[in-house]
């Protein structure tokens, strides 16, 4: 299994860097920090459980350890320290030469410190402990809690999950920034913060194609500057992002203290609008657009949930595409910024999802809503992104249909989304009890299993249905008109590949030929509705589940361009 060796968040890069993963001493369970016994090797960032990792330990572990030593590079010495992590499930604490210098809560979004107080000539030691409770009323997407695989819910993945890295800047850099495109306007706005808030102007630049467009300097105060830089007028028409037409404008923060530059990070964007017509329609840039989407796990047999590599996110894409898909539904997790580096690239929509609790109470909402605001925070920045599922199936609200606090906080869900991001549509609780507001009514069904059982759907009368037994409208609730996406379907298994506790929904086909027959009248079924547009269950098996187009190791298991026939409607 190779290295990750590359820059490890390329949405928002510095030039000067230094790579942390590799090998770290690793051991398990409660330890003193000052006298620990590492007696294992862990190759990060892959998760102990999984072979990758160099462990390959499936039993569930609570506490996890671990610790490497490391020099700065000689042409990073004079310079700021930013030690930064992509993602530790689940609470992660941090040493650096026998201090503390952080705490993080959330398994799914990334953390950074300033280190450069700690730092040492020669040789530093750094040290990370991780707790990942064997509870159900935190963020736990399709990680099992009960000490083993089961149903739809996988092997966890403790600990280390994603990058570890070192950056370097001037006396200040930038903390976190929006970037919001303006497509009526041709123009571009957010906010930025700096760390130290010693810098006071930020300047800002935008090119297209190595060619700058604009620029713009904006005075900060307390640390903060809002800004918003317009752009030639032909960029809304002539160069729209769109999966047909990826097109994207670099841009690049520089922060001053007074005429030095103290910082510079370069991102991109790309000019795009999603948008709900008078008509109830889903529109990119102004016009109807029908979502191709397929559920994406995110899962590599060998290395669980971490990609082996950046390369294998475009690799993902490209095999979606080429069946016949604009984009995916990302399951359960924020993923590695790679993947929604490609989708920009590569012309490929994606929905945002927050990783499920399973057991309302005053706990699970607390750490539902601290994840899911760091979860948009970074999202919002991302091309790709069109849509936010805060609540999948009413898990971790179960009781929504009886209990006016569950449904209650899927509201604020809602209205906390809207207020970090008002620029993209959300499902409130994708699937069924489906609660208002919301902007897409997100419809699963896994027991259509023909084109005979898409009739229930015929027209717009969708109050009163029961997909699954479940009421599609919660208790009270009524449509009002939003677009209606079958946004879980399908999932079904090749059974000569299913074996032991290996399974799929709906039953199943013998062979390719019945499943594609199969396929291909569920499909006809979805054509003779008015939905909007579709998610299709799913990109590729994982682990006991065993419906995907994909095997775990990306082989097809049908022909690529049938499928497209089938899917591309």
């Amino acid at each position: 299994m190779p290295e990750r060796t590359e820059y490890p968040r390329p949405q928002f890069r510095r030039e000067a860097w230094q790579p942390l993963n590799g090998d770290w001493e690793f051991g398990f369970g409660e330890q003193d920090e000052r006298s620990l016994v590492l007696p294992l090797t862990i190759r990060v960032p892959f998760a102990y459980e999984y072979p990758a990792s160099g462990i390959g330990k499936p039993s569930m572990e609570e506490t996890v350890w671990y610790r490497r030593t490391f020099s700065v590079s000689d042409g990073n010495r004079h310079m700021r320290a930013l030690l930064c992590f992509n993602g530790v499930d689940y609470e992660a604490d941090v040493w650096l030469n026998g201090r503390h210098v952080m705490c993080h809560i959330g398994a799914y979004t990334p953390f950074s410190v300033d280190i450069t107080e700690y730092l040492k000539d020669g040789e530093n030691e750094l040290v990370v402990r991780a707790r990942d409770p064997f509870r159900d009323d935190i963020p736990r997407g399709k990680q099992s809690w009960t000490g083993k695989p089961f149903a739809c819910w996988y092997t966890p993945s403790t600990g280390i999950w994603q990058s570890v890295w070192l950056e370097f800047f001037g006396e200040d850099c930038v903390k976190e920034y929006s970037l919001f495109p303006d497509f009526d306007r041709s123009a571009f706005y957010g906010e930025v913060a700096s760390l130290r808030e010693r810098a006071d102007r930020l300047e800002i630049s935008a090119s297209f194609k190595g060619e700058e467009v604009a620029r713009q300097s904006v005075a900060l105060h307390g640390g903060k500057a809002e800004y918003c830089v317009y752009l030639p007028h032909d960029f809304r028409s002539d160069y729209a992002w769109s999966p047909e037409n990826p097109q994207l404008i670099d841009v690049d923060f520089a922060l001053y203290c007074g005429e030095q530059r103290v910082d510079l990070a370069h991102t991109r964007f790309g000019m795009r609008k999603i948008s709900v017509d008078e008509y109830g329609r889903v529109c990119l840039n102004g016009r109807p657009y029908f979502e191709r989407l397929v559920l994406d796990q995110g899962y590599w047999k060998e290395s669980g949930p971490t990609p082996p590599s950046a390369e294998a996110f475009k690799q993902d894409i490209l095999l979606a595409k080429e069946m016949g898909f604009n984009g995916a539904r990302k399951h359960q997790k924020l993923e590695d910024p790679y993947y929604y580096y490609y989708a920009e690239e590569l012309g490929f929509l994606t929905w945002c999802e927050l990783p499920s609790a399973y057991r309302f109470c005053a706990e699970e909402t607390v750490a539902l809503t601290r994840e899911w605001q760091e979860m948009v925070r970074i999202a919002r920045n991302q091309t790709s992104n069109i849509c936010y599922v805060p609540l999948n199936e009413s898990w971790g609200v179960k009781e929504i249909s009886s209990d006016g606090r569950q449904r209650a906080f899927a509201r604020s869900l809602y209205y906390l989304t809207k207020a970090l991001d008002p620029t993209r549509l959300v499902s409130t609780n994708d699937g069924f009890e489906v609660v208002q507001p919301t902007d897409i009514v997100g419809v699963h069904d896994y027991d259509a299993g023909k084109e005979e059982d898409f009739s229930k759907y015929d027209g717009d009368r969708f109050d009163g249905l029961h997909p699954q037994g479940f009421a599609l409208f919660a208790p009270g609730e009524m449509y009002e008109g939003q677009p209606v996406l079958l946004t879980e379907f399908g999932g079904r298994a090749i059974l000569k590949d299913a074996t032991g506790d290996a399974w799929g929904y709906s039953g199943g086909a013998a062979d390719e030929e019945q499943f594609l027959n199969q396929l291909a009248s569920i499909m006809r079924g979805v054509r003779s509705c008015s939905f909007q547009g579709f998610c299709y269950t799913q990109l590729t098996d994982v682990q006991q589940e065993v419906n995907g187009l994909l095997t775990e190791e990306r082989t097809p298991k049908a022909d690529m361009k049938r499928l497209k026939d089938l899917f591309q409607l």
